[in-house]
């Protein structure tokens, strides 16, 4: 008897076993014909693991489905919860919402355990509506007070932006645990309401912190833009002597990225490196976008070759990017056919990377080949972002009229970005004509914006039509919009210096100053005319222009670099906005007389300067 039963048992993993070869639903009908034939689809544990395989795969989700409502006769609560379960966590997840309604007509009791997987389908669908009815269902069915469940509705609450209802759940609860404080640090952090997430979060007990609760206050403060905070925090979180784990570190690193803090990203590195934290997929995607927009493509590169032999497509794709934003487009079309060689299938964001590449390099041809056979080569169906890419690349190549042509023939209305870099690319190839019509549109579609207003009567000006550049102007005082003011950051010994143009506020802003009128009489003295292209303003003439250009922050910037560091150290700034001619000229003289590599990072891009050259190659 024990014999027959070891052979049924083996008979029984070995039929399992073939299911994790099945890629398509003729070979998994085979292995379902097997077990219905064997009679194993009697036994909980096989219908189990049948029903597991095929949820974990979207390909046989809907096959799943099917068994289980037209294959089985009257399934027990663990597997309509297994079916509600990972239906929650597909690509589909209101398909869980329905079978619960299939639930509900066949009768079929409940448990504690089914509320949680509906409420993480409502998460994931933030929807409001149904997370009340399936409030009111487990209150109706007694399970109001289970802690699973109460978490839950907090989750889903704040996911859905009802910070009313999932605060008064939680402060219902006499002693919330770890998940109830996590669910509503993570729901008002999520809807960026960081001043109340960090509140809770220091009202939560210490000893109930863990790294969970840190990463998600940290990775709120990254979302929000607060990046200076979100690496106080981090630093905190260590000092508190809480592990960070992955995605902690990665929401640092992401913080040094968009702060350009090259120091703080390369000691969260060293730390990875000596707490041996392998590098996984997420930390290696956050390890190649820091170093790359902090201006070391080496060191992104490194971490690159470093990666485990499978490198997945975010990998791949991360390397590109840093290539995009470098102007390095040869390399990134090289990495790019490689990609393909190694039978990684390029994605969306993938596609964007390549398309940004050659727009910033001036890869027509190639990205026009790209483009036009992204749905044949690579099943992805260009979206808005696509196009926005190639109507940059077509603008920036002075190919206007083509550039027209296309936001004109696009399958979806063009956004205020894609006409905004067509305006930019009348600036920079002086057609006043169609650059004066898209400022006009962009000013209905975008009143809030003060860019476009001082670009509309940048073009204006820049065809002596004074009175509408005065007017343009006047209309966006008279609206209350204002432009944003240019920022330049400079990271020294861990810390970051912001200035703003004009600035005053700086501590050492006289020595500053005086060590940039230090630098101005050197750049003079090797043939320096300020560029004022940029600023045609006609209520100021050219003596009060050069003022003004003078002032910008990156000019500051570099000064202070200049002060604070030894002769030979790079020196690398970070801009908010576009750099302008003049600072551009600027920065590649300073370059060539100090003998000093500058790396800048603009709105879009980087600018490598040495030896009196950028790697942009005045491209940009």
């Amino acid at each position: 008897m024990s014999l027959t039963l070891t052979s049924s048992s083996l008979a029984l993993e070995h039929t399992l076993s073939c299911l994790h070869k099945c890629s398509k639903e003729v070979e998994l009908k085979q292995v379902h014909a097997h077990m219905l034939k064997s009679g194993f689809f009697h036994d909980p544990y096989a219908i189990t693991k049948f029903l597991s395989f095929c949820l974990s795969s979207s390909t046989f989700s809907s096959y799943a489905q099917d068994v289980f409502l037209n294959g089985l006769d009257r399934p027990d609560t663990f597997l309509w919860n297994l079916m509600i379960r990972g239906l929650s966590s597909s690509d589909q997840p209101e398909s869980s919402l329905l079978l619960y309604h299939r639930m509900l007509s066949s009768s079929a009791p409940h448990n504690p355990y089914t509320f949680p997987f509906l409420l993480k389908a409502c998460s994931n669908l933030s929807a409001f509506q149904e997370t009340t009815q399936i409030h009111a269902h487990l209150t109706k069915l007694g399970y109001a007070n289970d802690v699973y469940s109460v978490n839950s509705l907090i989750n889903s609450y704040a996911v859905t932006g009802r910070f009313n209802h999932a605060r008064l759940l939680f402060d219902r609860i006499q002693e919330p645990d770890l998940v109830s404080w996590n669910s509503v640090i993570k729901g008002y952090a999520k809807a960026g309401e960081m001043v109340t997430a960090l509140t809770l979060f220091r009202k939560m007990p210490e000893a109930k912190k863990n790294a969970i609760s840190w990463t998600t206050i940290i990775s709120g403060y990254v979302q929000a833009g607060m990046n200076k905070e979100a690496l106080q925090l981090f630093h905190e979180m260590h000092n508190s002597n809480v592990p960070p784990d992955k995605v902690s570190l990665a929401s640092a690193l992401s913080a040094c990225a968009q702060l350009g803090a090259l120091e703080q990203g390369r000691w969260i590195h060293s730390y990875a490196d000596k707490e041996r934290i392998s590098i996984d997929s997420v930390l290696a995607c956050a390890l190649i976008d820091m170093y790359a927009k902090c201006g070391d493509m080496e060191e992104a590169l490194r971490v690159f070759k470093d990666s485990k032999k499978t490198k997945s497509v975010q990998v791949w794709t991360a390397l590109i990017s840093g290539y995009a934003y470098h102007g390095l487009g040869g390399e990134a079309m090289n990495t790019f056919t490689e990609m393909q060689k190694m039978g990684v299938k390029p994605n969306a964001i993938t596609l964007t990377a390549v398309l940004t590449a050659c727009s910033y390099t001036g890869l027509v041809e190639q990205g026009k080949s790209v483009f036009y056979t992204m749905e044949r080569d690579h099943n992805v169906k260009p979206t808005i972002e696509h196009y926005g890419c190639v109507v940059d690349m077509l603008g920036r190549a002075g190919l206007l009229d083509r550039a027209k042509r296309l936001v004109q023939k696009m399958p979806m209305k063009a956004n205020a970005v894609i006409w905004g870099s067509l305006l930019k690319a009348c600036q920079i190839h002086k057609n006043i004509e169609l650059g004066e019509r898209i400022g006009e549109i962009l000013i209905r579609m975008d009143p809030n914006h003060g860019g476009r207003y001082v670009h509309t009567a940048n073009i204006h000006a820049m065809g002596k039509k004074w009175d509408k550049a005065a007017e343009t102007r006047r209309l966006m005082k008279d609206k209350g919009v204002v432009k944003l003011p240019g920022c330049s950051m400079i990271s020294l010994e861990g810390t970051t210096h912001e200035f703003t143009a004009g600035d005053r506020t700086h501590a050492e802003i006289e020595k500053i100053r005086t060590k940039w009128r230090a630098v101005k009489r050197e750049l003079e003295g090797n043939g320096y005319v300020p560029e004022l292209e940029d600023v045609l303003l006609d209520l100021a003439d050219d003596e009060e222009r050069e003022a003004i250009v003078h002032q910008h922050s990156e000019k500051l910037a570099v000064a202070y670099g200049l002060m604070k560091t030894k002769p030979g150290t790079t020196i690398r700034i970070m801009k908010n906005l576009r750099v302008c001619k003049d600072c551009h000229k600027v920065m590649k003289l300073v370059s060539k007389i100090y003998k000093r590599d500058i790396v800048m990072r603009d709105r879009t891009r980087f600018h490598r300067f040495r030896d009196g050259k950028c790697t942009c190659g005045d491209y940009w």
